[in-house]
């Protein structure tokens, strides 16, 4: 997919509502997982990943910060993100907890 012809979220656009379910992609586009619910909102937002997993389900929860991750919408509006983690990487995070 060339992400260069999608139109990134402006600061405002960055909320729960509209970063939900998001897909996230990796290096060399690779599909990573996608937004399970964020925590806050701005720049210093917590965005929790599902990585992994198959149809929703064996997903780890990851939480990264907001600033490592560019959202934006394709051609028909769906919002996703790209991020230089690669799946890989985001496994061997810590599981993301709700306390």
């Amino acid at each position: 997919m060339d992400h260069s012809r999608h139109v990134r979220l402006t600061p405002g656009e960055l909320t729960p509502d509209n970063l939900a379910d998001a897909t996230i992609y990796g290096p060399g586009d690779e599909k990573i997982g996608s937004v399970g619910h964020v925590h806050g909102t701005g720049p210093s937002a917590l965005v929790v990943i599902d990585v992994g997993g198959f149809l929703g389900l064996g997903a780890k929860p990851v939480g990264v910060p907001l600033t490592g991750l560019d959202f934006m919408r394709d051609e028909a509006g769906t919002v996703h993100a790209v991020t230089g983690w690669t799946k890989a990487e985001l496994k061997k995070m810590p599981e993301h907890v709700e306390r």
